[in-house]
């Protein structure tokens, strides 16, 4: 597009939208009404984060445990540390609260110690029964002492899955039937109902009830990111608008902008809606995010109007040169941040296609938003008053632009070494950069649930399942004592392992039978002996009451096995040494021509999810300053300044990363969105300023000098007043309970201001340093799209007929 041909775009632009302002304005009303409609499919993600593409290996082999034992993420666990419970009136409660939960049709079992019973031997028959440890309820203390003498000393097979018998800590396993873990049925019965009933029992008998399993940290997690929402929004809307009119000191202003932007996250719910997304711990950042970003879009337009209004006093030709002038360096700046955020659509991850979607689609249409609304609100308003333009006079910011000016001008050596030692630093702060995959690390610390995360964790070792799946690759050959005997070797390596709970597996059960065998002696709970597992087999084949308990172990056919653990929440260094000694550990134990043993379960899943994610940030990151390379490019066809461009961007990127190094932040999928965010829109002052510093040559016969303090002193005002607004609109972020949205916030804000002082500082120093490189070269004189059109007067006539 040539530069006649942009500036006739925009100058028809300006006469179609001043032109047409009532129907126009009736489209966004309608648009809006029809994107509210949309609202209603919006939905509150109901399952943890998925980082990985459904094709991923890791993804395919968990799909497979899924498939053979089902949904593994459906246990609820309700647990007591409290001396106290072991009398008579409270553990009878205890035992009738967690027989009430059989009830509710979401529930397809619970296990209480109520339900604990003995496997016992019925010599007669040949074959195994099972006994209740209680069989009605407690009468007296001595019922309770012979209870805890049996759990505690005498049945090694319950320990450490209802009690802990060192502590003497008691624990509720709820489960939920599995169709309904992944659906809003499942918040409706932990919210309504779970949550009720344990709230009554506590306030009635005194007692701490902590509550845990993945189904209710998933939902007290989503709800804390519903709750959230709003409170980003009222922030963001509130500081934004604050500072907003700190610098124009303008009510009317003010609520222009405030229009501008609530309507833009009006269209980001709509579009969330329309495409059937789900409101997740990153699509939920967009609406305030939109906000962060449209201000500065009212800051450009109004400002320019203002600055038009003081310089000749017409009302009409102001506002048709607020859209000629800046409408394009809007729309360009506004097309680089979406750029940044698009590229997570080429990843493949669903998670950040769709945030990757919606923050690009956002992005744009509160460009649209601003550029119709702004112009078009002020046609019907009266003309500005002497004081809504009284800040383009202030001493201060005539003092800011006049030191950075004198920086560039006498301290251009000192600006150059202080970059490259912050750049020396911050290589050195990369290689300090650990990687996290804990699953709740970013969960609001300061709740209940956490809490009692830590308290399970303590108590019983972990709650994040990690699963081992053992295929035969025969029928009934998990029986088979050769394998029993490799899976209980494994189990011994991960009971050593201290970030491990103790393991669940069919093996527990066959020793359990082998001890019942012997009358319930504790000492005899171990694996058969080739000529005691005929014996043993033969009453386990009488009893349907072992086939009962083998459903949650084995598969039907006998082929498969399962092994079960919890891992506390740990980093993902200490969780891949624990991945790699137990894969180790099971070449060695299962030979591959006759064993097929598998990994999975949510912790391996996420903490793979995040490895995968830590993987594709170079790429998205490296596309992102492709694509806005290609743009520079386009714009001014010289490799120069492409490079010199590139470079006030790219420092404040490492300097961050730097940063994260030295305070231990670590690269999760939280904080890997820093960067591609960042460059998208800290680039956007570098379109502003080099598109101001070209129309500065040609006003002064290019010379370098003179346009560089020109559009350093143009531009500089404006370019502060944006970074202001942004670096405190992403602050919000930081008042989240969510430890990765807090991350996200600082280092995003953080990084925004490094890249301001960049592009105010570094920038011109590069244009003034090299100034003979860059100096009348033709690709600069005639860019291919002209950003910012010249400064001749449009036609007054044209400006009459509007």
């Amino acid at each position: 597009m040539s530069k006649l041909s942009t500036k006739s775009f925009w100058e028809v632009v300006a006469r179609l939208i001043l032109r047409n302002k009532i129907i126009i304005l009736i489209v966004i009303v309608l648009a809006t009404i029809f994107l509210s409609t949309q609202w209603k499919n919006m939905r509150f993600t109901f399952t943890e984060a998925n980082l990985l593409p459904d094709h991923h290996d890791v993804n395919i082999t968990y799909n497979q445990f899924l498939e053979i034992f089902g949904e593994e993420g459906n246990l609820i666990v309700l647990g007591v540390k409290d001396s106290s419970l072991f009398s008579v009136e409270k553990l009878n409660a205890w035992n009738r609260l967690s027989e009430s939960f059989k009830h509710y049709d979401e529930v397809e079992t619970v296990l209480s110690i109520k339900d604990l019973q003995k496997l016992v031997k019925n010599t007669e028959e040949q074959k195994f029964e099972l006994q209740a440890f209680i069989k009605d309820s407690l009468s007296s203390i001595a019922e309770i002492d012979t209870l805890q003498k049996e759990l505690f000393q005498q049945y090694p097979f319950y320990d450490n899955f209802l009690f802990n018998k060192e502590t003497r800590t008691i624990r509720t396993a709820i489960y939920l039937k599995k169709d309904i873990v992944n659906t809003p049925v499942r918040k409706d019965f932990i919210i309504d109902i779970l949550q009720t009933n344990v709230e009554k029992f506590e306030a009635e008998y005194d007692l701490d009830v902590r509550i845990s399993g993945m189904p209710y940290i998933r939902t007290l997690n989503s709800q804390n990111i519903v709750d959230e929402i709003g409170l980003f929004i009222g922030a963001a809307l509130f500081v934004t608008s604050f500072i907003f009119f700190l610098f124009f000191r303008s009510i009317r202003a003010t609520l222009i902008a405030l229009v501008v932007v609530s309507f833009g996250v009006m269209w980001t719910f709509g579009i969330i809606g329309l495409l059937g997304y789900e409101i997740t711990v990153l699509t939920a950042l967009i609406p305030p995010l939109i906000i962060v970003i449209g201000i500065p879009n009212c800051i450009f337009l109004i400002n320019k109007y203002q600055q038009e209004v003081k310089d000749h006093g017409n009302k009409i030709k102001s506002l048709q040169r607020v859209i000629t002038k800046v409408g394009n360096a809007t729309l360009m700046t506004n097309a680089t941040t979406a750029v940044g955020f698009s590229t997570f659509i080429l990843t493949e991850s669903a998670l950040l296609k769709e945030f990757g979607v919606v923050a690009s689609l956002s992005i744009l249409a509160i460009f649209l938003l601003s550029i119709l609304i702004i112009p078009i609100i002020y046609t019907f308003l009266p003309f500005p008053k002497e004081r809504h333009l009284e800040h383009l006079n202030r001493r201060w910011t005539s003092g800011f632009v006049n030191w950075m000016a004198r920086m560039v001008k006498e301290r251009r050596i000192t600006i150059y070494i202080t970059a490259v030692s912050l750049l020396t630093l911050s290589l050195i702060g990369i290689f300090q950069i650990k990687i996290s995959g804990s699953l709740i690390e970013d969960m609001p610390q300061n709740t209940e649930f956490f809490k009692d995360i830590r308290f399970f964790e303590s108590e019983f070792n972990g709650i994040m399942p990690l699963e081992i799946m053992v295929d035969t690759k025969r029928k009934r050959g998990v029986m088979r004592l050769s394998t029993l005997k490799r899976m209980n070797e494994l189990e011994e390596r991960i009971n050593e392992i201290p970030q491990l709970s103790r393991p669940i597996s069919v093996v527990s059960l066959v020793k359990y039978s082998k001890q019942a065998y012997y009358n319930g002696n504790p000492q005899y709970y171990q694996l058969p002996t080739s000529q005691e597992n005929s014996f043993i087999l033969s009453y386990a084949k009488n009893s349907t009451t072992e086939a009962d308990l083998l459903q949650s172990f084995v598969d039907s056919t006998g082929r498969y096995a399962r092994i079960t653990t919890f891992m506390k929440d740990i980093g993902t260094d200490k969780m891949e040494r624990i991945e790699e000694d137990l894969q180790t550990e099971i070449n060695k134990l299962f030979p591959a021509e006759n064993y097929n043993v598998i990994m999975t379960g949510k912790a391996l899943v996420f903490q793979k999810g995040t490895n995968y994610l830590v993987k594709n940030l170079a790429i998205s990151l490296s596309l992102a300053i492709f694509l806005i390379a290609l743009f520079m490019a386009y714009l001014f066809r010289s490799f120069r300044m492409i490079v010199i461009s590139l470079i006030p961007n790219l420092l404040p990127l490492l300097i961050t990363a730097g940063l994260m190094g030295y305070l231990g932040v670590p690269l999760k999928p939280s904080t890997i969105l820093v960067f591609s965010i960042a460059f998208g829109i800290s680039v956007d002052d570098t379109i502003h300023f080099l598109a101001k510093y070209r129309q500065e040559l040609q006003a002064n016969n290019w010379k370098i000098k003179k346009s560089v303090y020109g559009a350093l002193r143009e531009t500089g005002v404006s370019m502060f007043y944006t970074s202001i607004v942004l670096f405190f609109g992403f602050s919000v972020f930081t008042l989240s309970s969510f430890g990765g949205t807090v991350a996200l916030g600082a280092l995003v804000s953080a990084t925004l201001l490094f890249a301001m002082l960049s592009n105010l500082l570094l920038l011109p120093s590069l244009l003034l340093s090299l100034e003979r490189s860059i100096a009348n070269k033709e690709t600069l004189k005639q860019p291919t799209i002209n950003i910012i059109p010249e400064e001749d007067d449009i036609d007054e006539n044209t400006n009459s007929k509007i």
